[in-house]
């Protein structure tokens, strides 16, 4: 049963009403990659409108687009009916839209002060005349910070913005974008740096500028969150609008369509391999920083998957295990003895490998060989008295490319020249030939053709029945049940599900992941 607050969100705003903001036909293209394909969306007074979709279903363009930021789309868009061009961040906001971006970087201005920031959309539109004493800004910065009383006094004011956190960041563009007196709100991700307190307290301005009119859009990984605040659901997926509901919302059918499940056959598995000696023992880990804490043991003969939404802590619970990134709270063991990795180098030191989510940022560095690539976290192994022997490097790349059939010209060719698929291979290659203890593979499939994905799987299936523990982490079922003998379904840093693939279909997969707190 809805709560009554939850009834009172429901009732704010009339489907019936005409809409403010009309998106019609939207496409969107980067050279040959359409990354928008007919996107037609209307936002209605007083309603909050949940935008769901997963990585690479373009969300982030089409906010752009209601920002301003790209110009350069098809379709038409309209605003009380009426067609407007906006080719700018400015032409957007002198139409009513506000955009509150979850990069926070992309519009706090460094080196300025809280106060300058607050007000620095008017000095840009002209509003407020640029002047070099701070002092004239402060009375209009109080006045915005006061839209969301942050009672921030004139010392907070004065410093610069680069002193504030990323929760007060984010305050400070909410202000800035309510005192515009929005028609429309476009909030990206607006509670991931947010404490319960402050969500809480952005969810009863949600309510109150629903019910003075303001359209909102509300982008969001957490369905929770969909489930408490919205009016109506759109889900998006490679590049097209798959769904749209009302409330009360069907979780598992909106999950189904952001990950295109609703067709899939079961996925035959290969024979399942259970392990019995615990590698890795987590106890009283937090994820996120409003999860509750969970214990989990990951094991060695056996690939576990770890599956989730986007922002389900399956990237905080990997890079926590290889040391890139601290927990909040909690403990680990490796073969029964306490393992706190301060940095990589100690977890590589203990042969725990990671692929990360992104190989072109995290596992590759632009303009090296496959040969240095391959070498760069294992260069005692092709030195001696700490020379590089460039003959036992180049025969190292070699035979990753033999073993792996990467298609290249050779060792010596830059790894970033290849496609995809081959990157991955080079990237996943290194690790596995050099003798896991613990593998990580964060996202491994991602942007691989179905040749390589089978191949990797494969490989890291191998790896398991050779007595590694193999864990990974991904958003797709098809792609967890053709690897994973162990599942395990995260939802906002929890375990909602943990069985073993034998026992569970892929609807009590995607069951679990559409739970909600």
């Amino acid at each position: 049963m809805d709560s009554p607050e939850e009834k009172e969100v429901v009732a704010s705003g009339a489907n019936d009403s005409e809409p403010i903001l009309e998106l019609d036909d939207i496409t969107m293209s980067f050279g040959s990659n359409q990354v928008l394909k007919g996107v037609t969306l209307q936002l209605r007074p007083g309603r909050v409108t949940a935008l769901l979709g997963a990585n690479g279903a373009g969300k982030s363009t089409l906010i752009k687009i209601l920002s301003g930021v790209y110009a350069d789309h098809g379709g038409l868009i309209r605003i009380g009916g009426l067609p407007v061009v906006m080719d700018t961040p400015l032409a957007a906001a002198r139409q009513g839209i506000q955009t509150v971006h979850q990069r926070i970087d992309e519009t706090i201005v460094p080196g300025l002060t809280v106060a300058e920031n607050l007000v620095f959309e008017e000095i840009v539109r002209g509003e407020i005349a640029p002047v070099r004493s701070l002092k004239r800004l402060l009375p209009r910065a109080r006045e915005i910070a006061a839209t969301l009383d942050l009672g921030w006094s004139d010392a907070v004011l004065t410093k610069d913005v680069f002193e504030l956190g990323n929760a007060d960041s984010q305050m400070l563009l909410l202000a800035r974008a309510l005192s515009q007196r929005p028609k429309v709100l476009v909030l990206d991700e607006p509670t991931s740096t947010l404490s319960t307190t402050e969500v809480e307290r952005l969810f009863a301005l949600v309510r109150r500028l629903c019910s003075e009119g303001v359209a909102i859009l509300y982008v969001t990984h957490r369905l929770s969150e969909v489930h408490e605040i919205a009016h109506d659901l759109v889900v998006l997926r490679d590049g097209q609008v798959q769904s749209r509901q009302q409330a009360p919302f069907d979780m598992p059918e909106a999950v189904r369509s952001m990950l295109g499940e609703s067709t899939l056959d079961e996925v035959s598995h290969l024979v399942e391999q259970r392990g019995t000696q615990v590698a890795l023992h987590l106890e009283n880990v937090q994820l996120l920083r409003r999860s509750e804490p969970i214990d989990l043991d990951l094991r060695y003969g056996e690939v576990t998957g770890i599956i989730g939404l986007i922002g389900a802590g399956k990237s905080e619970l990997a890079r926590g295990i290889f040391g890139a990134e601290h927990w909040r709270q909690g403990s680990m063991s490796l073969d029964g003895e306490a393992f706190t990795p301060h940095h990589t180098k100690e977890a590589v030191r203990r042969r725990i490998y990671m692929v990360p989510e992104d190989r072109t940022a995290g596992a590759m560095l632009p303009g090296w060989s496959i040969a240095w690539t391959k070498s760069l976290p294992f260069l005692s192994g092709v030195s001696r008295s700490g020379i590089l022997n460039f003959k036992r490097e180049r025969a190292s790349g070699d035979m990753l490319l033999s073993e792996f059939g990467v298609v290249s010209t050779g060792p010596d060719q830059v790894v970033d020249a290849l496609s995809g698929g081959n990157q991955q291979k080079v990237v996943v290659g290194r690790w596995m030939q050099s003798g896991p203890r613990v593998l990580l593979l964060d996202e491994p499939f991602r942007g691989v053709d179905i040749g390589a994905r089978g191949d990797i799987a494969r490989r890291a299936r191998n790896q398991a029945g050779d007595g590694a523990c193999v864990v990974v982490f991904t958003s797709d079922v098809e792609e967890i049940r053709e690897i994973a003998d162990r599942i395990i379904v995260l939802v906002e840093g929890e375990i909602r599900l943990d069985s073993y693939t034998t026992a569970i279909d892929n609807d009590a997969i995607v069951t679990s992941m559409s739970e909600v707190n």
